[in-house]
């Protein structure tokens, strides 16, 4: 009971010692809403983020009805995805040019769930079992309780990702990883439309090479497609691209684009509607969409464990694009976007709508690029499309009914073209690097084989072995010129000794990966120099003069041992450049001291990490009479200097001491000989 008593008088020191101005700095850094709305220019960003707002309000519409498609659920649900996720990011989110909302890569991945728990075989797609809930069947309501599980278990993932700090992770993420999984994932989205461009009945499929089996059954039942589907189609992606293109082109001349996503479905919904294509045609159309929004119920529980593996892609897969989005925006309007915030904001995003049946959620770069284009300036933009989504939900919707499916394929596929159009990327890869061409190349086929999380793995997983065996070949060492040290000396015998000291620049980390190169590379240097070969020479010398000086009639100079002294080489490590280091590099470090010292060639270490002296101190024993580790170069050639004065000036006095007594003993003969 006492140590129980002493932990809860700890914890309440702990929260009476939290401030109000700590609660405060913590509810702006988690809340960047309270950050941008007071300080929000409404006369100058409420104008273009109106604007912006409406815009994008038309392409949530219209692509959260495809996404829902593409994730196997009735087309509300999309709606209801381009509502709630968008408020929530709004509050917890640095993007202010991001929009949030359905997404087709996630949609993709969830449909594999979807398909697998609750398959279209089971039942039929009527609203003759009702559910009672949107008046929507009981297998419809399944099928979306599974998308939301999904959503649900996405965000989780992600929220504990924010706990454990792994935002700072993403550098693993490089561009071609990215872009090889985005472009990937977009080709199987484009596939799994194929279906509906053609008015084919084609059977899910998923798993490995699902993607070739896919066109293989195509190719095989070609004689079903329906001609009036494939025209339409055709037509739509055709007058889509036009005028896209010319939007894109006269974007500068114009302030609003021409929203041809929603003239389109009107267009065509009034088409289908006046010549009874679903009947007489047979075409396919959305069908009856409820109005107004849902009661929120807990997503079932019950299947979290069977959609682990859809979740972790969910998390990953729309983390990744969406923080790419995030960093884009914040580069190119000069903000900063914390990795971190944005795992939480996203996983947020996630758990909270799945409450109110919706798929999963990430941002969508044809949505941001319009934000772009359209000169929104906050997410204010975003909340002003929510507004007229929320409108769409409660008036417009069953109005969507007579849609054509192949319509809704077609605005898909075409939103597509900006991760389609990544295949560009190649030749700027090939021409800077070859190897991140490669994980590219790799990266796409891993993608179209398995899935878009299989890809992102593959391609972290390639990046850290090619980092691994790159790491060891880089360069670790630069030999310094004096002249590049900001060192001046009067005098110039001063100069001419240091000539005998050399500098070399640690350029890299100091780890297990790359300590053997950096050995090599050093002695190299020092072979290369000539440092070893003169220094046994220069002190060979010294040996023999000494012993010259010892049996002349004294007429011995001062300087020829000062030059042997000066003579002697020196190592200078600057050690500036080297961030961090394990067990292995300082040992290595210990051991090129040790092979430098029976070398002759005195090593002193400069710009050292006090972390770095404690390790080498602790590591091994630097048995030297003189420092060695020193703050700057200019310190360590002081230093170099002023033991060479004290060597000169104590051999003086010690050979002096030694020539009165050997004159001493040969007056009174008691040397044999002398020559």
């Amino acid at each position: 009971m006492t140590g129980a008593k002493r932990k809860r008088s700890t914890v309440w020191r702990k929260i009476q010692a939290v401030r109000l101005e700590d609660i405060k700095a913590w509810c702006l850094r988690r809340l960047p809403i309270l950050k941008w709305v007071p300080a929000y220019n409404w006369k100058e960003n409420l104008l273009p983020d109106a604007v912006s707002g409406m815009m994008l309000a038309i392409q949530q519409v219209t692509q959260g009805l495809a996404f829902a498609v593409l994730s196997s659920v009735h087309p509300v649900f999309g709606l209801y995805g381009s509502f709630f996720p968008v408020i929530i990011y709004a509050i917890f989110g640095m993007g202010r040019h991001v929009a949030t909302g359905t997404f087709a890569l996630t949609s993709l991945i969830s449909a594999n769930a979807v398909e697998r728990l609750v398959p279209s075989v089971r039942t039929n797609f009527t609203a003759s079992n009702n559910s009672g809930i949107l008046g929507l069947s009981e297998f419809e309501m399944q099928r979306i309780g599974v998308a939301a599980a999904v959503s649900f278990l996405g965000g989780i993932i992600q929220v504990v990702m924010f706990t454990l700090q792994l935002g700072s992770a993403t550098f693993l993420l490089t561009e071609p990883v990215i872009s090889a999984m985005t472009t990937g994932a977009a080709t199987h989205v484009v596939t799994s439309q194929v279906k509906y461009l053609l008015g084919m009945k084609v059977p899910y499929m998923s798993g490995p090479l699902a993607f070739f089996h896919i066109y293989a059954y195509v190719f095989e039942n070609i004689r079903t497609v329906q001609l009036e589907a494939l025209l339409l189609s055709l037509l739509s992606i055709v007058v889509l691209v036009l005028v896209k293109e010319l939007n894109e082109k006269f974007q500068r001349n114009i302030k609003v684009v021409l929203p041809i996503d929603l003239l389109l479905i009107i267009a065509t919904s009034i088409a289908c509607y006046c010549a009874d294509m679903e009947y007489v045609y047979r075409i396919e159309v959305v069908g009856n969409i409820p109005k107004g929004l849902p009661s929120p119920k807990a997503p079932p529980m019950n299947v979290l464990p069977e959609v682990v593996t859809e979740a972790f892609g969910v998390a990953l897969v729309g983390y990744v694009a969406s923080l790419a989005l995030a960093q884009g925006s914040a580069k190119k309007f000069k903000y900063s976007v914390d990795d971190n915030q944005e795992f939480l904001a996203h996983g947020l995003s996630n758990v909270i709508p799945s409450f109110f049946f919706c798929i999963p959620s990430a941002a969508a770069m044809g949505r941001t690029a319009l934000l772009y284009s359209t000169g929104a300036k906050t997410q204010v933009a975003c909340l002003i499309s929510c507004v007229l989504i929320l409108v769409v939900i409660y008036t417009i919707g069953p109005l969507l009914y007579w849609l054509p499916m192949c319509v809704l394929a077609s605005i898909i596929v075409v939103g597509l073209k900006g991760m389609l159009m990544q295949f560009r990327d190649l030749k700027k890869y090939w021409n800077v690097d070859k190897i991140d061409w490669s994980i590219w190349v790799s990266t796409y086929v891993f993608t179209i084989c398995f899935a878009a999380n299989v890809g992102l793995l593959y391609g972290v997983v390639c990046t850290i072995v090619i980092v691994i065996f790159r790491f060891p070949r880089a360069k670790t060492l630069n030999l310094k010129n004096m002249k590049e040290v900001e060192y001046k000396y009067k005098a110039e015998d001063n100069c001419e000794s240091l000539k005998q000291v050399k500098i070399v620049s640690v350029n890299s980390p100091l780890v297990f990966l790359n300590a053997r190169k950096f050995h090599a590379d050093l002695l190299k240097i020092i072979q290369k120099d000539g440092m070893s070969s003169q220094v046994g020479d220069t002190v060979n010398k010294c040996e023999q003069n000494t012993l010259l000086c010892s049996f002349s009639n004294g007429s011995c100079h001062g300087e020829l041992v000062q030059s042997c002294h000066s003579e002697r080489r020196v190592l200078i490590l600057d050690c500036s450049g080297l961030n961090f280091f394990d067990y292995t590099g300082v040992s290595v470090l210990l051991q090129i001291y040790m092979d430098c010292k029976n070398r002759y060639i005195d090593v002193v270490l400069a710009h050292c990490k006090a972390s770095l002296i404690k390790a080498m101190q602790y590591g091994g024993n630097l048995d030297s009479e003189n420092p060695v580790f020193f703050e700057s170069i200019s310190s360590a050639i002081d230093a170099i200097q002023i033991h060479r004065v004290r060597l000169t000036s104590r051999s003086r006095w010690s050979l002096e001491g030694f020539l009165d007594a050997h004159r001493n003993l040969l007056k009174s003969g008691k040397v044999l000989f002398t020559q």
